[in-house]
């Protein structure tokens, strides 16, 4: 907490220094959502090069001048929770005063952009993103305040924790973990039972594109277990884009990537090649739109899916067709294929990627 106080305490000292010496005060942070700043590394990720350009959020110019204001204030906010040890979400901190800071979005980009700009992990900021994901399975841990929580109980998950880096004493006999996009297919395996099934294993859903805390847990279950970590998502672009997050991160967080990503996580499915072996009926796949075939060829272009030639077969296939296919469509075979053969199958055979 002293490390925060400084790097904050030093931003302020150079707004200070600059009114001091009538000059106008600026912030200087990365550029961390520039293609430019980001290198890719096989172990980590999408991560950000040591010398990025910058950019300024200026005091005197019209355009910036609200974000230097606000950033100020959160700044303000952040320090006053770190001195008195208490923790705030981010939806709390848009709630203190919505009419000044106008949406959520705003706030969440500026807790980011300080989380880049003062090199410390958001989580040490004190301020906590609220949490979507859900976790079952094979999983037991102690919150950060003592509550024991058993992730194994039937048919009901467990709310991932707010507080990823406080969870302690965590027990599992788990052989794999299944990362599943969608809430809908997360709650048909829990109803399926799938989690005892097959073998013991913990199943996580970030509920579509994952939050901050539910990259944390896979990350934290990764460094604990060394477990097998699979993906089942929709064989579509959006799925795809999903599961690259979890794997090696997403470009406006790549500052964090070392604490977010795991690189050993395998496609399980929904393959596009499997579409066709499983010969899935026609009607119920679902035509590409524009903005599928302009996200597809954005993620072709990629520097990990050099490394991946596999998954770019995979791209190619789904490409080719300009068709996409909801992991639902296996409910066209029969009303428990997913749980029954698909994954079974998958598992012991090696189908995956």
């Amino acid at each position: 907490s002293s490390e925060v106080l400084e790097a904050i305490e030093n931003v302020i000292q150079d707004v200070l220094e600059s009114l001091a010496q009538k000059k106008a005060p600026v912030l200087t942070l990365d550029n961390r959502s520039d293609w430019r700043n980001i290198e890719f590394k096989d172990s980590v990720g999408l991560q950000m090069i040591p010398r990025c350009t910058r950019r300024q959020i200026r005091s005197d110019c019209p355009r910036s001048a609200l974000k230097f204001a606000l950033m100020l204030k959160i700044l303000s906010m952040i320090y006053k929770m770190v001195q008195s040890n208490t923790y705030a979400t981010k939806r709390d901190i848009y709630y203190s005063d919505t009419l000044l800071f106008g949406s959520q979005s705003v706030v969440d980009n500026i807790i980011n952009d300080i989380s880049c700009m003062l090199k410390i992990p958001r989580r040490s900021l004190h301020i906590l993103s609220t949490t979507k994901g859900f976790v079952a399975g094979n999983l037991s841990y102690t919150e950060e305040d003592g509550t024991k929580v058993n992730c194994t109980c039937g048919a009901t998950a467990v709310t991932v924790p707010s507080n990823v880096q406080g969870i302690k004493n965590l027990i599992s006999h788990a052989k794999f973990m299944l990362i599943v996009e969608k809430d809908a297919t997360f709650q048909r395996l829990l109803d399926d039972d799938f989690c005892n099934k097959l073998s013991p294993c913990i199943m996580i859903t970030g509920r579509g594109v994952p939050d901050l805390n539910t990259r944390l847990l896979v990350r934290k279950l990764w460094d604990t277990f060394h477990i097998p970590i699979f993906t089942l998502m929709d064989a579509d672009p959006h799925g795809v884009e999903i599961m690259c997050i979890y794997k090696y991160g997403s470009v406006s967080m790549s500052f964090e990537a070392h604490h977010l990503t795991v690189p050993s996580i395998k496609w399980l499915g929904l393959l596009p090649s499997d579409i066709e072996r499983l010969n899935i009926r026609k009607d119920v796949l679902i035509p590409f739109t524009k903005q599928d075939q302009n996200k597809l060829a954005s993620i072709q272009k990629r520097p990990y899916i050099a490394c991946q030639p596999m998954w770019k077969k995979e791209l190619e296939i789904m490409a080719a067709s300009k068709l996409k296919a909801e992991i639902q469509v296996l409910t066209s075979l029969s009303s428990d294929y997913l749980s029954r053969v698909y994954l079974p199958n998958k598992l012991q055979f090696g189908g995956w990627l």
